[in-house]
């Protein structure tokens, strides 16, 4: 009788108070915690500009499909500010491989800048036209051949063939070498009656094709 009264103290001593599983402490509370990682090095380029390049320069703007033919084709390039081509951006691919040979008034700046008719195959910039939306398109601040262009201001164009020989331009100075700039593109429209086809007016749904054109510039680390 008394060995298993003393038994029965010794097993209410080594019990946690309350008794049972449940009183205990939570793994997840007893559980050591890891020691903190090594902090990452701060990067040397400005957010979104990749190392090793001095700027990013992006144009932007809104882009809606039009339906039918002789539209929706368009070209964004970079030249110097004394009218000199320095690069394609983005240029359509009917155009761009060939098909301004069928329809001369297709994007007809651009061909003429870039010395597209002299090339011996289609820009490399060449793309299938896209879905309606915000579109944007980088340039890092090289040239079509791939080197650093110098700091100082170079102008961007959008241009937009809207319908047959109905047109849009839009151009900006981006300034590459000092800081963070946003820059709103102006626009010139290019209305022309063609063989059975009237001009574009003001209030034609086709002048929406190509709008609110920006380019923004960030510069590098």
């Amino acid at each position: 009788m008394i060995l298993a009264l003393v038994l029965l103290c010794a097993c209410a001593a080594g019990s946690p108070a309350g008794g049972g599983q449940d009183a205990a402490v939570s793994p997840e509370t007893d559980a050591p915690t890891a020691p903190p990682g090594p902090e990452e090095p701060p990067g040397d380029a400005s957010p979104g500009v990749p190392d090793g390049i001095p700027g990013l320069a992006v144009i932007s703007f809104d882009y809606k499909k039009q339906s039918g033919y002789a539209s929706n084709q368009f070209a964004v390039w970079i030249e110097d500010m004394d009218g000199h081509f320095i690069k394609t951006l983005y240029a359509t691919n009917y155009t761009a491989k060939g098909g301004y040979k069928n329809r001369p008034d297709s994007i007809a700046l651009w061909v003429e800048k870039s010395g597209l008719a002299s090339m011996d195959k289609p820009d490399a910039a060449a793309g299938a036209t896209p879905k309606a939306g915000t579109l944007s398109y980088e340039w890092d601040l090289t040239g079509a051949d791939g080197g650093a262009v110098a700091p100082g201001e170079y102008r961007f164009f959008v241009e937009g063939s809207l319908r047959w020989k109905n047109r849009v331009i839009y151009s900006g100075v981006i300034k590459t070498g000092g800081g963070a700039a946003e820059i709103t593109a102006g626009a010139e429209f290019i209305r022309e009656a063609s063989d059975g086809q009237p001009a574009l007016t003001d209030g034609s749904p086709e002048n929406a094709m190509i709008g609110a054109v920006t380019a923004s510039f960030t510069p590098g680390g």
